[in-house]
Formats: C-alpha cells, structure tokens, sequence
C-alpha cells in the first residue's frame, strides 16, 4: 500500500532536500567550493542533525547564479556577496511593499463599508442640514430667488 495522497509531502524551492555532492553535481561545481561558498556566506545551506549541509532548488539555482557572476562576468567574491545582499534586500522591500498594498486595498475595503453604512448630509435651500439616504445623493436643489447674503 502507500501512503495516501494527502499526506505525500510536498517540497517547494527552498525546502532542504540535497545532500552536498548532489547539489555540487546539479550546480556543475566541486563539493570543496560549495563549502567554500558557505563559509563566505554567498549559499548558506541548511544543516540536518548531524549536521550535514542540505541545499535546495533555491540554493542550487543561486549556486548557478554566482559561477555566472564569477566566471562569465568577471565578479570578484565580494563583488558577488554584495550583489546578493543588493538583491535579497530588494526581494524583502518587494515583500513588504506588497504587505503594505494589501494592507491598503483592506483599509480602501473597510472605508467603502463604513461609508455605505453611513448617513448622507446635505444643505437644504435655506442653508439647514437635511439627513439623505444613499439613494438621494444626487438630488440637486434649483434656486428660485437670488440668494441674499445679508451685511458684510
């Protein structure tokens, strides 16, 4: 038997799922310079209890990432630790622009509501307040006398 569909895990892009030699051979690069890497900080991979380096798709492709920058663009090691830090603080601005988007279209949300809910108020022909129905909002008054504005 195997296990039932809704229980077989699922693995996104960051989920730790390679072993070192594995991620080296998928990033087409030596185990010893993806240890070299970590220590840097470029791919910091995630550890299994024994302590064992696992990468991720995410960490495989960013490993791909850096060999180009070093190789085909002439990218010093720090060159390429700052672009990542560049990068990774533009992906977490990105996040928080879209917290910040949604948070706005939830606010726009709850003001329409309250403004459905609330009373209309106009001024009627001799200057009084009079309370509308949402209905009534358009109503236009037509003046039949000259407004008289009295003493300066």
């Amino acid at each position: 038997m195997g296990i039932p569909f809704n229980q077989v895990p699922t693995w996104d892009d960051r989920t730790p799922i390679y072993v070192i030699s594995v991620a080296a051979q998928l990033a087409g690069m030596h185990p010893q310079t993806l240890r070299q890497y970590d220590r840097l900080g470029l791919v910091t991979p995630s550890r299994a209890s024994g302590r064992g380096r696992r990468y991720s798709a995410y960490d495989v492709a960013k490993l791909r990432y850096v060999q180009h920058l070093s190789q085909e663009e002439g990218v010093n090691l720090a060159g390429i630790r700052h672009i990542l830090d560049l990068q990774s603080e533009v992906e977490g601005l990105r996040y928080r622009v879209n917290q910040l988007l949604a948070e706005v279209q939830r606010g726009v949300g709850v003001s329409r509501q309250q403004t459905q809910r609330s009373r209309v108020f106009s001024a009627g022909p001799a200057g009084d307040v009079i309370a509308m129905g949402r209905q009534q909002t358009s109503t236009r008054w037509i003046r039949t006398q000259p407004l008289e504005l009295g003493q300066r």
